[in-house]
Order: structure tokens, then sequence, then C-alpha cells
């Protein structure tokens, strides 16, 4: 919410109530979603922070992702998530933004 958008649902309320309303002088400041990198490497990161990172991921799951990495030396493409049992295309096209190999 704005300040000029609480001002005025403040203002508004004191009008339906009748009752008076002391603003201070200086006003608050609103904090601003930050945009943060929440990528994850997927060939260097622990199951832990490929659950907590991936939408439709457990940890179980997390761990057969870790699995198949070791397995193949690890990953050359995101589209190699797909042999991992439980991830299909949906979960994939959900998370491929949020995830990148190096």
């Amino acid at each position: 919410m704005t300040v000029n958008k609480y001002l005025t649902s403040v203002a508004l309320a004191a009008a339906l109530t009748c009752s008076s309303v002391v603003l201070p002088l200086q006003a608050a400041t609103v904090p601003q979603q930050q945009t943060v990198d929440e990528s994850i490497d997927i060939n260097t990161a622990s199951p832990e922070a490929i659950a907590a990172a991936m939408r439709g991921v457990g940890l179980r799951k997390a761990e057969r992702i870790v699995a198949l990495r070791e397995k193949l030396g690890g990953f050359t493409s995101l589209e190699q998530l797909l042999e991992v049992k439980g991830i299909g295309q949906r979960t994939l096209e959900k998370n491929k933004a949020n995830l990148r190999l190096k």
C-alpha cells in the first residue's frame, strides 16, 4: 500500500466514524518489494536448497535430482530433470526461470 492510499483510507475511516485522527508529521516509509535473484544452480545446490527453491519439489524429489546429477557428472540441460521420477514437463516449466546451470 502506498503512503497516499494509506492516508486516504485513514481519512475516510475518520470521516465515517466522525472521529478525529492525529497523523505524524513525517509519513512512515512503506517497504518496497525487492527483487532478489532466487535462481539456483542445480549442479551445485544441496537437496534442501533445491526443495526450497523449486515449486512442487520436496526433499525426496530434490534428493533424486542430486542423485541423477551425480550419476551424470552434472546436468548439461534443464530438460534432463525430466528423467527424475515425479518431475514432469509442467513442474519443469513452473521452475525453469529459477534454475540455472554452471
